[in-house]
């Protein structure tokens, strides 16, 4: 076992609950904290920041909402600070492809005088499986806003791997591994594959960006939900991050896991079989 301990933020997140699973098999100790944990941890309340951080060497630090939220990185500018007062040496960063509020946030970690890391990533492709659209590919129809643009999405398992790798590798640090999947796909493609691997005819409807919104009001979801989605087909989704990046080779020395590869064993545990059969 090793005798540091490594601070997961996030802890139930899509990819902070893979990087402390991986970190707890390779013998790390860790710190896994969220909102719900004891120590609690909560990125709008400082007062629990100095619990969390207190005895740690490094951290895995996932910003919620988003880190493209205005005032983001002065709250991690603060963050840094907390970090530092508490003696951690090591801060390895989640971030988004072509966010200026996410790119202020990492030149926060860059000047910390800290030894860092930034992993930016590339749309999850879990998303398709384990966030807002799972329930309309359940459905048989998955509505999204109007967006032709192609994404390279990263498997979340390559995203962790990279994490760990940056939290338990010292010949690492300092760099920047941006990761992505290694084939460009749009979302009506990503529907098509993921159709045809579980033998159902699922629908990919897109509707105007603003008709989309405007159900999500309709919802009752919250309004930084709302911005964050407008935020990401009105700007992110604009061609800027239309390219593959090298950052799971970089980090891992193999490829990045295709999407192709993702819906073949996503498919085969299930969970996108129709919600009709899930109730019978």
């Amino acid at each position: 076992m090793n005798e540091q301990t490594i601070l997961v933020i996030g802890k139930y997140g899509k990819t902070g609950a893979r990087v402390e699973a991986s970190l707890q098999r390779q013998g790390y100790n860790t710190r896994g904290v969220s909102r719900s944990t004891q120590p609690a941890f909560d990125w709008l309340d400082e007062n629990t920041w100095a619990s969390a951080l207190a005895g740690v060497t490094s951290a895995y630090v996932t910003f919620q909402p988003d880190l493209a939220v205005p005032g983001a990185d002065e709250i991690m500018r603060n963050f840094v600070t907390a970090a530092k007062r508490a003696g951690v040496a090591h801060l390895v960063l989640l971030s988004g492809r072509g966010e200026p509020g996410a790119q202020r946030a990492e030149a926060v970690i860059q000047n910390s005088g800290l030894t860092w890391n930034v992993v930016r990533a590339s749309w999850f492709a879990q998303n398709f499986s384990e966030n807002f659209m799972l329930e309309g590919i359940q459905n048989g129809a998955l509505v999204l806003p109007e967006c032709n643009t192609p994404e390279p999405f990263i498997d979340i398992d390559d995203l962790a791997d990279v994490a760990v790798a940056a939290l338990t590798q010292p010949e690492l640090q300092n760099t920047l591994f941006e990761v992505t999947g290694p084939r460009l796909l749009t979302f009506a493609e990503c529907i098509n594959e993921i159709s045809n691997a579980t033998g159902r005819n699922i629908q990919y409807l897109p509707v105007p960006l603003d008709t989309y919104i405007a159900g999500m009001q309709e919802m009752g979801l919250p309004e930084e939900y709302q911005w964050l989605l407008n935020e990401l087909f009105s700007e992110v989704f604009d061609g800027r991050n239309q390219y593959i990046a090298d950052g799971v080779e970089k980090a891992l020395g193999r490829p990045a896991t295709d999407f192709s590869d993702y819906v073949k064993k996503t498919a085969a545990s299930g969970v996108w079989n129709s919600a009709d059969s899930k109730s019978a």
